[in-house]
């Protein structure tokens, strides 16, 4: 279907075609916010070989980040409170409105706050928010980051921030700064592509973490002449992932083989399921997809330890917590809620290898 500017519409006609095709769209909004929270009960996006309702939305309904996130949030909201859905379809609420409300919304509380913020703006939810549930003041904070000249970046001296005692935050700082705020409440880090295969990271250290830097910078000088942050990271981070590969296979037990009817997982079973699987969840939707999740991964057994399953290579394939767990759930019985595990997919790249 061809979609084009309606230049040909009367004034009168358009507006009338406007708000009809904007009820259209909350009544649309609000049934999809439904079935996605049918969705997310029946966890389909495991069989469907994905770690996370956030990946299912984001590869499969080809949903943006921020589009994904929304309405996942409103549909665990609508399952509390299924009003929620009307409000929706009414365009009382909006799903910034859900989303701002979400974590503050209680049995005895919703009926109230819903009414509190119908039709209102995001500017005067937020504030609603604070007043009614204030949060502590953020701690003060004194930081500089040096400006983007020519003298600064020929400099050896690597653009590392120095806690000031005067002067104002600068709202751009220099690409690899590290700004040094000694305080509990630290912002979100930002990663932003520049260009391709260039990124922006930008994040909070504390003071120790400057200090390790520093010292990095000066026992790889003459590897890194020029200090240089990016590079001193690359390193520290290529270490640090050879170091958790070795670890995640590591045998406590090294030189002891198992006892019969142990559920220990030797080294080299965990070491050539690691390499055989590459790091990744090995489960396989019935169309033939793979899950992508490389986080939160477990040792699974095929053949279940409790019924015999020994462990062996061929008995013993990686999975992400969220299927590991819907496994269990279609051996043993009904599927818990998984949902507090299955986020993690998406934002977190920590990886925890266990056996399961």
């Amino acid at each position: 279907m061809r979609i084009c500017i309606p230049a040909h519409l009367s004034d009168t006609v358009l507006l009338a075609e406007v708000a009809r095709l904007a009820h259209l769209q909350r009544d649309a909004t609000a049934r999809f916010v439904a079935h996605i929270a049918e969705l997310d009960a029946r966890s389909l996006h495991l069989g469907a070989g994905f770690p996370s309702l956030f990946a299912y939305c984001c590869e499969v309904l080809q949903l943006s980040e921020g589009e994904a996130g929304n309405r996942i949030v409103a549909a665990r909201v609508a399952r509390r409170f299924p009003m929620v859905l009307e409000r929706l379809e009414s365009g009382a609420l909006n799903l910034t409105s859900v989303r701002l409300l979400s974590s503050h919304l209680t049995e005895e509380n919703h009926r109230e706050l819903l009414d509190a913020v119908a039709h209102k703006k995001k500017g005067d939810i937020e504030e609603l928010i604070a007043h009614r549930f204030p949060r502590p003041d953020i701690a003060a904070s004194i930081r500089k980051v040096p400006a983007r000249t020519p003298t600064a970046e020929a400099s050896a001296e690597p653009p590392v921030t120095t806690p000031a005692e005067a002067g104002p935050p600068v709202p751009s700082p220099t690409p690899g700064a590290i700004q040094a705020m000694p305080t509990a409440s630290l912002r979100r880090a930002v990663v932003a592509p520049l260009a391709p295969d260039r990124y922006e990271i930008r994040f909070t250290a504390t003071a120790e973490t400057r200090a390790k830097l520093r010292r990095a910078q000066e026992q790889l000088s003459h590897a890194v002449p020029s200090g240089d942050v990016a590079a001193i990271i690359d390193r520290a981070l290529t270490a640090l992932l050879d170091d958790l590969a070795r670890s995640r296979v590591s045998d406590e037990r090294t030189g002891r083989a198992p006892s019969a009817g142990s559920r220990h997982i030797p080294a080299r079973v965990k070491r050539a399921v690691w390499l055989r699987d590459g790091g990744q969840c090995a489960f396989v939707a019935r169309g033939g997809r793979r899950c992508s999740g490389r986080a939160f991964l477990e040792f699974h057994h095929l053949r279940p330890f409790a019924v015999g399953g020994e462990a062996t290579i061929e008995n013993v394939e990686l999975r992400c917590r969220a299927h590991n767990a819907y496994e269990a759930g279609l051996f043993y019985g009904p599927l818990r809620d998984v949902s507090r595990v299955q986020e993690s997919s998406a934002p977190y790249v920590s990886v925890e290898a266990r056996s399961g």
